[in-house]
């Protein structure tokens, strides 16, 4: 059986760095990895071709050739994934839609022959048998959650690993916080599960065979989740690296509660972690508690961030505005925290009500969902009915956005974080020089902030010397920034 896994396109949101990838000569920032997984356990007798959207298009071809089209993606990729199952169904090819948005899409039925809830690694021998006698039912759902153990090598020759920005390992799956508008809990499950250390080393070999050498991102939504295991894993992670010379630098997402373990951000810096995502949400705490996001209460943000920055660790962070306890200063509150933190990279969103979640049903007994969320934060198309006047916070989260990516408030914000930033040394690659003299042309002659971005590259050659690559990423990025944030608070 000649089975196309298809990976949706990600629509241009600050998450797809779409307008950062032309610098370093990438088509997308990274691999499918969950249809990689679904790949290495569909029988060996299958062929298998891999279309990621986001590097090339689906052909006619490659519909002509298909017995069963396998489609995983995210619910903010629905416009994209249900393109592709109207031209499958067009051309009477079979479709199996999995992955996160199966399990927040209820309507999912209606447009996809066959649909697969939960967890793959107990379910996949049955479906390719029921596929293969034509006897498939139009759901399957996992009973439980599977032991990662049982997790493959994903299948890394179905893709070109030069068309991505990062290569992805997944360690962990689970979170053990309740935060109310968080679904990874009610897909994931709030018992953090984690493969074996083992595991884990045969991915980084597996992607040392095939000469990749860079950044490599560890998908978990909470890497710190299982700290027993964590700490059990780093030693070795960090003996591999240093073995081989160092060819990855690693990040990841986390929570709060890593700025409490100096021991684990020891490890995570002698292991090669550059990089991590913060789920912060916002300083108000009354909404944090409304969230139930309490490991973030009870503490200084501020300084649990620059515990984080001076292990040479950098942060990223979310960030959301529409919670029911939100001040009318909230906005102010924002971009007063954010430029203090010196955290470059924020995500600010809306909070969305995402089906599933506990925010979710208790707007809908409330009566004030408006529509199914689609995933995606930076749509100013709200889905449910907020405290504060709807005006005001799409007012107030468009300002936030303008000022805290405005060029000059941008590259302060970067300063203020390099002062302090005493990077790892690694290798500098070729796609990095070159994205470099990218950058000059494309921001430095033609850009609309062409001042600032001079200023900003003199400081960084000059006083900030000992951590220029990472500036002229966070320049890069900032490009990208500001070109997401322009499209967003656009008036139509």
């Amino acid at each position: 059986m000649n089975a196309l896994l298809v990976y949706p396109e990600w629509p241009d949101t600050y998450w797809s760095f779409r307008h950062a990838l032309p610098f370093q000569g990438k088509r997308s920032a990274y691999p499918p990895l969950g249809l990689l997984t679904i790949a290495a356990l569909l029988p060996l007798h299958w062929s298998k071709r891999l279309v990621d959207t986001n590097v090339r298009a689906l052909t006619d071809s490659d519909l002509a050739w298909a017995d069963v089209a396998l489609i995983s993606g995210m619910l903010v990729q629905k416009d994209s994934l249900l393109a592709i199952l109207a031209r499958c169904r067009a051309c009477g090819i079979r479709t199996v839609v999995g992955g996160p948005i199966a399990s927040g899409f209820p309507d999912l039925h209606r447009y996809a022959d066959h649909v697969v809830i939960g967890e793959a690694e107990e379910l996949i021998a049955a479906l390719a048998e029921d596929l293969e006698r034509g006897e498939a039912k139009p759901q399957y759902k996992a009973s439980e959650m599977p032991s990662l153990q049982r997790s493959p090598l994903p299948d890394l020759s179905l893709i070109n690993t030069r068309h991505y920005c990062s290569m992805a390992i997944q360690y962990s799956r689970g979170c053990p916080f309740n935060c109310e508008f968080c679904d990874i809990i009610e897909i994931y499950g709030r018992k953090p599960r984690t493969k074996s250390v083992a595991q884990v080393i045969a991915e980084l070999e597996q992607l040392y065979q095939r000469r990749w050498r860079g950044a490599v991102f560890l998908v978990d939504d909470n890497f710190i989740g299982n700290k027993k295991n964590v700490k059990q894993l780093l030693p070795v992670l960090a003996e591999w690296n240093n073995r081989h010379r160092r060819p990855f630098t690693f990040f990841t997402e986390a929570s709060m509660n890593l700025a409490d373990d100096p021991e684990l951000l020891a490890l995570m810096k002698t292991a090669g972690f550059i990089r991590v995502f913060l789920g912060i949400e916002t300083p108000v705490e009354a909404s944090l508690k409304e969230a139930n996001k309490l490991q973030n209460t009870q503490r200084s943000l501020l300084d649990s961030i620059r515990c984080i920055q001076q292990y040479g660790i950098e942060v990223m962070a979310g960030f959301i505005v529409g919670f029911d306890s939100d001040p009318e200063d909230v906005f102010d509150r924002q971009v007063e925290f954010i430029q203090k933190s010196a955290i470059p990279i924020a995500m600010v969103g809306l909070l969305q009500a995402l089906p599933g979640t506990r925010l979710y049903r208790r707007l809908e007994q409330e009566g004030r969902l408006l529509g199914e969320a689609n995933g995606n934060n930076i749509d100013c198309n709200l889905s449910f009915i907020p405290t504060m006047s709807a005006q005001r916070l799409l007012d107030g989260y468009r300002s936030i956005l303008k000022r805290i990516y405005a060029p000059d408030a941008y590259y302060d914000r970067v300063r203020h974080f390099l002062e302090h930033y005493r990077p790892t040394r690694t290798r500098r690659s070729l796609s990095e020089y070159l994205a470099l003299c990218r950058s000059v042309v494309k921001q430095g002659i033609f850009g609309n902030a062409r001042a600032s971005y001079w200023k900003f590259l003199m400081d960084a050659a000059t006083r900030y010397r000992h951590a220029f690559g990472t500036a002229v990423t966070l320049a890069i990025l900032g490009y990208h920034f500001s070109a997401v944030t322009e499209e967003t608070c656009r008036t139509v």
